[in-house]
């Protein structure tokens, strides 16, 4: 019978081990109706484009129903481990973008021609939030949009992102007192 004990107690005693750290189909649903509205605040601020965000969103959740099963309760909140898949869906898209764009602009120079300036018609449209957060470092923009754009405490933070929790209230608090000053510079 090996070490799949499905029935008597000892497999009872195991599955009840196992769901006890593992997330539950039934615990998706809620998970999603939780936290879906916050993630999608966030991710929209992290990449500045709804649609893309949507589709991060949706990626997260898919990962998530196909990976639930292996979420440890012991190792960290519900909600930290979606951060974390989030986190990371992010991280992959912008290492993507960046080799596209590297592949777009090597193909532009060998065939001699000149890229068009994509802040052409833009700048005057440029949003002041993201103007103020383009001076902060990719940690403090990070650190900002989960704070205000996840809604996350700062403990959540620095669990999700594996610093400690000084680290991260420096993060945030250098972060906001840049963007204030940013804001509070008159235009020029």
């Amino acid at each position: 019978m090996g070490r799949r004990a499905s029935k008597g107690a000892g497999g009872r005693l195991l599955g009840a081990l196992r769901g006890d750290r593992a997330l539950r189909d039934e615990d998706f649903e809620r998970l999603y109706e939780e936290h879906a509205e916050a993630l999608l605040s966030f991710l929209a601020l992290r990449t500045g484009d709804r649609a893309l965000a949507e589709d991060l969103l949706a990626d997260a959740f898919e990962r998530v129903l196909r990976k639930r099963r292996t979420f440890d309760r012991r190792r960290g909140s519900e909600k930290a481990w979606l951060y974390s898949i989030a986190l990371n869906l992010l991280r992959d898209h912008a290492r993507r973008s960046k080799v596209e764009r590297g592949a777009t602009e090597k193909i532009r120079f060998e065939r001699g021609t000149e890229a068009p300036d994509p802040n052409l018609g833009q700048v005057e449209d440029r949003d002041v939030v993201d103007q103020v957060l383009g001076v902060l470092s990719a940690e403090e923009r990070e650190a900002v949009a989960l704070r205000f754009g996840a809604d996350l405490t700062v403990p959540e933070i620095a669990e999700l992102t594996g610093n400690s929790l000084t680290t991260t209230e420096g993060r945030v608090y250098r972060a906001l007192r840049k963007l204030r000053a940013e804001l509070e510079e008159p235009a020029s």
